[in-house]
């Protein structure tokens, strides 16, 4: 699905929230539900660390919310949720009916993340599979950009309809601002 830029004005952004290294179990994932730059609502769910449910779980809790209706693109800080529990973002996108995108600040280490995934990570073989088959990051301005459903054209027209200042959308730095306050009782770093 390609839809046009204008219609992407109302958006969810997911991040997950800060976890101990050791850490084992489930984390905390919120979403900010934005109209451009405007927070209209958040949505929270959980997925497991390292596990493979976070697909699942982003469909249904859009799904699920009051906004499910009006959501017309879903915005990931980076393509897996709590360490390695790797997001599916064609299912994401077909499920939803709906483009997604994943913004990162910086070019992901593949070799490293591989490496991760193949030797300390369980089902890390169908995980780096996964990561593959969504190619690349590409390089859009000044952050990288995978994406589902969206021209690189479109890509860039969500991007500036929902950055105020900085480099990441508003929707995921809300969700990352929420996520880490609600964690650890108040927020600190950058998305």
């Amino acid at each position: 699905m390609t839809a046009k830029p204008r219609a992407l004005s109302n958006v969810v952004g997911f991040d997950d929230s800060p976890f101990e290294y050791a850490h084992r179990g489930d984390v905390r994932v919120v979403g900010a539900v934005c109209a451009r730059t405007r927070l209209d609502g958040v949505l929270a769910t959980t997925v497991r660390r390292d596990g493979s449910n976070s697909t699942d779980r982003l469909i249904e809790t859009v799904a699920a919310s009051r906004f499910a209706d009006h959501i017309r693109a879903v915005l990931l800080q980076g393509i897996a949720l709590a360490g390695f529990n790797v997001v599916d973002i064609e299912r994401l996108s077909a499920t939803l009916d709906v483009p997604v995108l994943v913004v990162v600040r910086k070019h992901p280490r593949m070799q490293l993340v591989k490496d991760a995934l193949l030797e300390r990570t369980t089902g890390g073989a169908d995980k780096w599979k996964l990561v593959e088959r969504m190619g690349a990051p590409e390089r859009l301005g000044a952050v990288w950009v995978q994406r589902v459903g969206l021209s690189m054209g479109e890509a860039t027209e969500l991007l500036a309809s929902t950055t105020s200042h900085g480099n990441i959308p508003e929707p995921l730095r809300l969700a990352h601002i929420i996520a880490g306050g609600v964690e650890r009782g108040a927020s600190r770093g950058r998305p």
